[in-house]
């Protein structure tokens, strides 16, 4: 089987089910845009394998499960309305985010300023995944009326669960979160 199809030559792509859309069509940029998510979150987990630091273990099985989520959220953005969704996201999954960034939060020392990108290489993949799931979630507003509430959730949660362990990673890995500075 060819990877290429030849039948996106002229900006068009199809949808679950195959309606056809144009490539700028808002369900293709945020579907996209979580596989960009997915990629970045891919490279932080390549930068980790390299590493050893407590919970690591814990935390890339974390995020090989939000790579596998994130793909069926993709797959429901690519979805459309009216079509029946195979995968569904649940509250559940939103809890989980929930529950491992609480506990990831405790162990680190309370914000008092904000945090610039950055420290180690996977903290600052990290980031990167964060505002892409960031953007992500903008495209999907667009569509929030056609899609399960759980999404949107999803993504607000994920982005901020990617924040919290960008810095508890750069703090295992002893590597100092940069801060803003009020003057430069």
């Amino acid at each position: 089987m060819k990877i290429y199809t030849k039948t996106g030559d002229k900006g068009q792509t199809s949808l679950v089910y195959g309606q056809r859309v144009d490539k700028n069509h808002v369900r293709v940029e945020a579907y996209g845009t979580c596989d960009e998510a997915n990629s970045m979150i891919g490279l932080a987990m390549a930068y980790l394998n390299d590493e050893d630091f407590n919970r690591k273990e814990t935390l890339l099985k974390s995020f090989y499960n939000i790579q596998t989520i994130l793909f069926h959220v993709g797959a429901e953005l690519a979805t459309p309305a009216g079509k029946e969704v195979k995968w569904k996201l649940t509250e559940k999954h939103v809890i989980s985010l929930e529950d491992e960034m609480d506990e990831l939060d405790a162990t680190l020392p309370p914000l008092k300023n904000f945090v610039l990108p950055g420290g180690s290489k996977a903290g600052a993949a990290l980031h990167s995944a964060r505002t892409i799931v960031r953007r992500a979630e903008r495209s999907a507003v667009g569509l929030s009326d056609e899609l399960s509430p759980n999404v949107l959730a999803y993504l607000n949660r994920l982005s901020d669960y990617l924040f919290v362990v960008a810095r508890y990673v750069n703090s295992q890995l002893n590597k100092e979160e940069p801060v803003l500075k009020p003057e430069v």
